[in-house]
Formats: structure tokens, C-alpha cells, sequence
């Protein structure tokens, strides 16, 4: 099994569009993809809102997508050809203790595709991709503490200046770069990057 990691350094800068991208252009991956969502402090894991559940209470959660007319990120997914999607949640701090519903899931999967940063923290996968977009200039911690480990870097637009504290022009140049903008198709060159990692997984 291949195991591939999207991760990036905000929301909304296409981690997800990656994914389906991804899935889309390697059919015959028979991908299982997961999304992972970490729920901020007194937000419920299985409601997503808050609850009157104890810290111990709903700690994690899994759900299997069926439908690919959904308007979610998971029936995405399932809509660019994934075998099987899942949304796995966990507590803000508690994504260890989501680790054997994840495992359960890649045991059964020929391919997978996870979009996280923090789970890096927790297992390696075969290939790591970064999406960046420079006109955003949040970063996540969860990406600072894992930043060396990417493979390579999809940027949503050109990399003229480094716009993010603590991140280096030389960090970010020690790997391939690959330019896509919102909604233009994947690079033929990272679909090549890809295809070698995918065969020597």
C-alpha cells in the first residue's frame, strides 16, 4: 500500500481539491481517502458543535461516506473515484487516540490519501505534499512542526518572497515547487513526481 499525506499551512487553500485531483489522475490507485479534522477546545467530535459531553465523551470519530452527490468533502472524493472516504474527527491534542480507527481503515485499503498535517506526528507516510498559497500569510503550528518532512511543495501562486515568520526562502527551496492556481488543472510534472512515488512505494 501507498500511503500519501496532503497537508498545508491554512484553511481553504485547496488541500481537499489536491486530494480529488490526485485520486482523478491515478484511477487504478483504487484509493481509500481520508479526511482528518481536529475539533477546537469544548467542540464535540461526533456533533461537531458544542455538547454537554465530558473530555472523556467523544473523543474521536468515524464516518464512511456513501454518497457522492453529497456536498462534502468526502463525497468529493467518492465523485473523482475513490473507493472508499472517510472523515475521521478527533479533540484538539487526542489524534493518538484516533490512530487505531485510522489504522483499521488502511488495513483494508489497497491505496490511501490522507489530508492532515498533524498525523504526520503520528505515522510516515510514502509521500507528504504541501499545498502553500503566499497570499495567505497564516501558518498552522501543526505544519511548522512537520514542515521538513514534505516531499514537495503545490503552490497556489508564485513564490515571489517568503511571507510566513520562522520559514526560510533555503527550506522551502531544498524541494520540488510545483505551481497550480485555484481550479487550473494538476501539473503534468507533479503527476510524473507522483507516479515514481507511487511505484517505488
Amino acid at each position: 500500500m501507498a500511503l500519501v499525506v496532503i497537508g498545508g499551512h491554512t484553511r481553504n487553500i485547496g488541500k481537499t481539491a489536491l486530494a480529488v485531483d490526485l485520486i482523478a489522475a491515478f484511477p487504478q490507485a483504487r484509493w481509500t481517502a481520508v479526511k482528518i479534522t481536529q475539533y477546537g477546545h469544548g467542540l464535540c467530535s461526533v456533533h461537531g458543535g458544542v455538547c454537554n459531553c465530558a473530555p472523556s465523551e467523544h473523543a474521536v470519530a468515524l464516518d464512511e461516506e456513501f454518497d457522492r452527490e453529497a456536498r462534502t468533502d468526502t463525497a468529493r472524493f467518492l465523485a473523482a473515484g475513490a473507493e472508499r472516504a472517510w472523515w475521521l474527527r478527533a479533540r484538539h491534542g487526542q489524534l493518538a487516540a484516533a490512530m487505531p480507527l485510522l489504522r483499521q481503515v488502511l488495513a483494508g485499503a489497497v491505496n490511501a490519501i490522507l489530508e492532515s498535517n498533524s498525523v504526520l506526528e503520528l505515522l510516515r507516510p510514502d509521500l507528504y505534499l504541501v499545498v502553500l498559497d503566499p497570499r495567505t500569510e497564516d501558518f498552522k503550528p501543526s505544519l511548522r512542526r512537520v514542515l521538513d518532512r514534505a516531499d514537495a511543495y503545490l503552490l497556489r501562486a508564485p513564490l515571489e518572497s517568503v511571507p510566513w515568520r520562522g520559514v526560510s526562502a533555503r527550506q522551502l527551496e531544498a524541494r520540488p515547487q510545483f505551481l497550480q492556481p485555484p481550479r487550473a488543472p494538476l501539473p503534468r510534472a507533479l503527476v510524473e513526481f507522483v507516479r515514481v512515488r507511487l511505484a517505488t512505494a
